[in-house]
């Protein structure tokens, strides 16, 4: 890895040690000050200085880089819904049968984002959406932000005119005049275990957007509040109940050091088959999968697919108490840090499992190989989709899989034929 003096910054110094020792493991490099490596580690500011015209940085062929180098497409919470929704209306432009409604007039296949509205652009079609349900609970968050900071829940519309500069014709303002922020359709009725309410944090590593080509991380993790929840309006000051951010749930009282109130998610799977059944429960997880698939497939067209990036990213996923997943948001940079034995164990192989995969063998990194590793080096993930494959599958594969034709993503028997079949995400 060559440090770029004063530009890497190292999370924390146990981010710093799992890398340096997946990097002497591998005999690349004995580690030494100013030693120059031929890998980056960069934070997302840096990527950005890194593909900067103005800079005049040109990385070779033996460079990569952890980040593409406008993911922001993906991860920033404004654009991420705004090309969600450019890839719907393409598809529907398409006449492709993933784009089908209901007669609601609601996407049958791509219904997995919460209603949202940009701020300021949107504000005018927010209000008329808010008056349709004056009933209805919303969250606002900003779109550059991270661990839950600038997060409120409203209810009502006079909670937000302090944003707005004018009441009379609607318009509307941010605190700051830079800062946008995304509302969102509150999901009031999460699937709560315990009274609490939970999310899913899952990785998925990218290794090329064209063609498409990513990675389930098997290892994810449940993160739960403090606090019962409750959809009283009397609590929606109270992020304890609502926000499962460990940067906020740490600060609670009821915070528990030793399991930092997480779940593995191989666990939240034998809850789910021993309360739901086994049925709903692969149904279940593979609508995640499909979610995060399509994601991934709506920001491909406008991703600068450079050679040498590639990409870890986390997702995270609310399920309701009828058992549908929603996308959350998508993160650049998923925490590192442990809070827990197990969340060190968890992190410290995600890293060695992705560095097995961004570069097999230990070898010297090349970006020009085709970035398809051997099935032994994948070591906790598993291909979640590889578009070649599909496209050699034919194009009605994606309907095929996701109207339950096939289901599951390692190959489970399709319904009708009794043999395995590969899924669309395979």
């Amino acid at each position: 890895i060559r440090i770029m003096a004063g530009k890497v910054k190292w999370v924390t110094d146990i981010e710093k040690s799992v890398l340096i020792n997946n990097f002497e493991k591998r005999g690349w490099v004995q580690v030494a000050e100013n030693e120059d490596w031929n890998f980056y580690w960069m934070s997302v500011q840096t990527i950005r200085t890194v593909f900067s015209v103005e800079t005049g940085y040109r990385l070779s062929d033996d460079q990569i880089v952890n980040h593409f180098p406008n993911h922001y497409e993906l991860t920033r919470k404004d654009l991420m819904v705004k090309n969600i929704k450019r890839y719907r209306k393409e598809l529907e432009k398409e006449g492709s049968p993933l784009a089908e409604k209901d007669e609601n007039g609601k996407y049958i296949y791509l219904d997995f984002v919460p209603v949202t509205f940009m701020l300021p652009a949107d504000y005018n079609l927010f209000v008329e959406e808010f008056r349709k349900n004056p009933s209805s609970t919303w969250i606002m968050k900003p779109c550059g932000k991270a661990q839950g900071k600038g997060i409120f829940l409203i209810n009502k519309l006079s909670q937000i005119k302090k944003w707005s500069r004018d009441s009379k014709t609607s318009s509307f303002v941010s605190q700051s005049s830079k800062e946008a922020y995304v509302i969102s359709l509150y999901i009031n009725n999460p699937l709560l275990i315990g009274g609490k309410k939970f999310d899913l944090r899952l990785y998925v590593l990218v290794s090329t957007y064209r063609p498409l080509r990513c990675y389930m991380y098997k290892l994810g993790f449940c993160r739960f509040c403090t606090v019962k929840y409750t959809p009283s309006t009397s609590e929606l000051d109270n992020m304890f109940v609502h926000l499962t951010n460990v940067a906020i749930q740490k600060h609670g009282d009821d915070y528990n050091h030793i399991h930092g109130g997480k779940w593995t998610v191989s666990n939240l799977r034998l809850y789910l088959e021993s309360t739901r059944g086994k049925e709903v429960t692969n149904k279940l997880f593979d609508e995640i999968h499909w979610i995060i698939v399509q994601s991934l497939k709506a920001v491909a067209p406008v991703m600068n697919n450079d050679k040498h990036c590639f990409e870890c990213y986390g997702y995270d996923i609310i399920i309701d108490d009828k058992l549908k997943p929603w996308l959350i948001e998508v993160n650049a940079s998923p925490s590192l840090t442990s809070s827990t034995a197990n969340d060190r164990i968890l992190k410290y192989n995600l890293i060695n499992d992705t560095l097995n995969i961004a570069v097999p063998n230990g070898e010297i990194p090349d970006c020009k190989w085709n970035k398809s590793p051997p099935k032994e080096v994948l070591g906790n993930y598993e291909v979640l989709y590889d578009e070649e494959m599909a496209q050699s599958d034919g194009p009605d594969r994606d309907l095929r899989s996701r109207s339950g034709q096939s289901t599951g993503v390692k190959g489970n028997r399709a319904r009708d034929s009794g043999k395995p079949v590969l899924t669309t995400w395979k």
